[in-house]
């Protein structure tokens, strides 16, 4: 049986608020040895860890996190109340430099950082990529930059960044000319875009198909090619993993 690696998934949302410290550092110590989170820039450029441009979702404000400064950031919690309520009341938005800080406590962990499309509109790739270099510049060897956007990884290339991996809108597009222009080291799909059935190939790159919580659906996935799978239940998902190896004698 094929085990597939396993990617914490912005951390571990099963119990913690997504992409904050106190999730991510729990997913490692539940055993992740990768782990994936989301990067978006406040209005002053400081690159902070947040999936959605709208902050209504996380932390029930109506705003929108590059029309504020990181200082107004730091007073908002991302807390996910309707989830949690008062548990994580206390937690902050962190910064990137703040993510590599904690990075460099655990050098065996790989991080996939995702540069968001919307906030790279709004900036300009130079201003993201710029700013986010500057601040994984300590944990450089352990980062790997992802994006939907083709465009600002071509230009990570180009200023010698040595390990990238493209986000799929559609499972075609792995093959586009400015793909096989990046060379990109990983390729990461919706599990939603893959094919039904048959061998997942991607030329040169490992494949990481998100998001799994299933460990009969990741072990499915693996023995049709995948290398990794990311998931929201980073501990739950080994403990499945390991059941079914007990149980296949593997």
């Amino acid at each position: 049986m094929t085990i597939p690696q396993l990617v914490a998934h912005r951390g571990y949302p099963e119990h913690f608020p997504e992409n904050t410290l106190i999730g991510i550092e729990a997913a490692i110590r539940a055993g992740a040895r990768l782990v994936e989170m989301d990067i978006q820039l406040s209005a002053d450029e400081v690159p902070v860890l947040l999936h959605d441009q709208n902050l209504q979702r996380v932390a029930g404000f109506k705003g929108m996190v590059h029309h504020l400064s990181y200082d107004q950031l730091y007073e908002i919690h991302p807390s996910e109340f309707e989830r949690f309520g008062y548990r994580y009341a206390q937690v902050r938005i962190p910064t990137l430099a703040e993510f590599c800080e904690l990075l460099q406590k655990w050098p065996g962990v790989i991080a996939f950082v995702e540069l968001k499309p919307a906030n790279i509109e709004h900036f300009g790739p130079a201003v993201v990529l710029n700013r986010v270099l500057r601040d994984i510049e300590s944990v450089a060897s352990q980062v790997v930059l992802i994006s939907f956007s083709f465009e600002i990884l071509r230009a990570a290339r180009k200023q010698g960044v040595a390990v990238l991996g493209v986000i799929l809108s559609k499972w075609r597009d792995r093959k586009a000319a400015i793909v096989r222009e990046i060379k990109p080291q990983y390729v990461h799909s919706n599990v939603n875009l893959l094919p039904r059935w048959g061998k997942l190939r991607v030329d040169n790159a490992k494949l990481v198909v998100y998001e799994i919580v299933k460990a009969n659906l990741a072990v499915d996935l693996a023995a049709r090619g995948v290398d990794f799978v990311e998931t929201f239940a980073i501990g739950e998902m080994f403990e499945q993993l390991e059941h079914l190896k007990g149980q296949s004698g593997a």
